[in-house]
């Protein structure tokens, strides 16, 4: 994640397309990750992520009002996805345990671990239940906040907090196995 996103926010205020380029680049994939989770739909998470980016551009005049640039763009895609499955579905009640998420993606710092050492952590986050690797994705990768989490997700923070806790020590579980020498390696 950049840290640079308040100075791509003050550029943007002033009408820089390349920021917004920019801002796009960075957000359209962790973005689109959240609305499919909700609405279990790609054309419809593409569309939610479009509409998102539509509005902080046609809002731009008043994004300096904005204190939190990130949290804004995670809060209106799922204000916007829980608006599209207002009007596209029946009343369907979402449950997070049922969401399908596309494959965890790792970060730069993290490609400088062996191939094998990522193959096995994305085999790992991916056995994760649905709800508690989407809540480590926001809380490890995307850097969202516990409290933002909650909030996004409309559970409490003692639900972030757990499940967090809980991918944590099967992640740990699964280094200390990769960790331990064969017998004869010694």
């Amino acid at each position: 994640m950049r840290d640079d996103i308040p100075e791509l926010q003050s550029r943007i205020y002033s009408g820089d397309t390349q920021a917004f380029k920019e801002l796009y680049d960075c957000f359209c994939a962790p973005l689109l990750q959240l609305a499919l989770a909700i609405v279990h739909s790609r054309e419809m998470a593409e569309e939610i992520v479009a509409d998102v980016f539509i509005a902080v551009w046609r809002k731009k005049e008043s994004l300096h009002q904005v204190s939190n640039l990130k949290w804004y763009l995670y809060a209106a895609t799922r204000n916007i996805a829980l608006n599209y499955l207002r009007k596209y579905t029946s009343k369907k009640t979402l449950h997070l345990d049922e969401a399908s998420l596309p494959e965890y993606e790792i970060n730069p710092e993290a490609q400088l671990i062996s191939n094998e050492m990522m193959r096995h952590i994305n085999m790992a986050i991916s056995e994760l239940p649905p709800q508690c690797r989407l809540i480590f994705k926001l809380v490890k990768e995307d850097e969202l906040k516990y409290r933002e989490v909650a909030v996004l997700l409309n559970i409490s923070i003692k639900t972030v907090e757990n499940q967090v806790g809980i991918a944590l020590k099967k992640l740990t579980k699964m280094r200390a196995f990769l960790t331990t020498p064969l017998p004869g390696d010694q």
